[in-house]
């Protein structure tokens, strides 16, 4: 059988011809997306009520200042990519997220950084450090976080006090039983409870210049000390009572020791 390549190459162009006309009519019918304005602008920040560092009216102020506030603006010409870079460089934002929809709508989606402790120095120094060790400046932040106070510089804050304070906050007794740490001048560590009238001295924290073995040999001293303090609270303050002692010594393995209240002692 001949094929005809002619009369095929005719049908094939007016096959062709009539997508092209399709196309053209549904284009010239359809709205012109590069005119097509920015008609909402949706913020939404994850745990806005529980972390409380940023608010919907901060992010929509900061954007403002920048000029970078996408409402009625043609929807071809938001950069969300510098949306992006401006909103991470807040001190209290993890991640940030903006993305434009069909219907004229911009997303921003953001993350706040989860802060774990608050450092109160005697040197004045005070503001908050995250999750991941970094510093976040002292803001309105009001949720209970424990407080380290003491002799703490930025860098013993971040490499030993940090790791400390995780310990603490990942467990549901202690987060909710240690209100403060307290660096002594020698960098003996003292904890204080929320419940029961005394002190907690656990020692010193194993000090080493590797990071990764530095958080180890720290997180695995503070859990073996408060796996003996829970012991002791359950089997010995619950049994003598929660104030006989003033001052609880947990340093050593193989003793704890114990200094009792005066008689002439007064709880508030």
């Amino acid at each position: 059988m001949r094929v005809n390549w002619k009369k095929t190459a005719i049908v094939m162009l007016d096959m062709a011809l009539a997508t092209y006309l399709v196309a053209a009519f549904l284009l010239f019918n359809k709205p012109d997306v590069q005119a097509q304005r920015c008609e909402k602008v949706r913020i939404d920040i994850q745990d806005e009520t529980t972390n409380g560092f940023i608010t919907v009216a901060d992010i929509k102020a900061r954007l403002d200042q920048k000029q970078l506030y996408p409402l009625d603006k043609p929807m071809a010409s938001v950069p969300g990519r510098e949306i992006e870079e401006m909103l991470v460089k807040s001190p209290f934002v993890k991640t940030v997220e903006c993305y434009k929809t069909q219907n004229g709508s911009v997303n921003i989606a953001i993350t706040q950084r989860m802060p774990v402790v608050r450092i109160k120095a005697a040197n004045g120094d005070d503001y908050y450090l995250d999750d991941n060790n970094r510093v976040m400046p002292n803001s309105h932040y009001s949720s209970d976080l424990i407080i380290a106070t003491g002799n703490i510089s930025k860098a013993y804050a971040r490499n030993y006090v940090s790791t400390l304070s995780n310990v603490l906050m990942n467990s549901d007794l202690w987060k909710n039983q240690i209100e403060q740490i307290n660096v002594l001048p020698d960098k003996g560590i003292e904890l204080v409870p929320r419940v029961g009238e005394h002190i907690i001295y656990i020692g010193h924290l194993p000090e080493t210049s590797d990071k990764k073995e530095r958080r180890k040999r720290v997180t695995d001293y503070v859990e073996k000390k408060m796996t003996r303090l829970e012991k002791f609270y359950k089997y010995g303050l619950s049994q003598v009572g929660w104030n006989k002692y003033s001052y609880i010594n947990i340093e050593f393995d193989n003793q704890i020791i114990c200094k009792k209240r005066t008689a002439n002692h007064h709880s508030d």
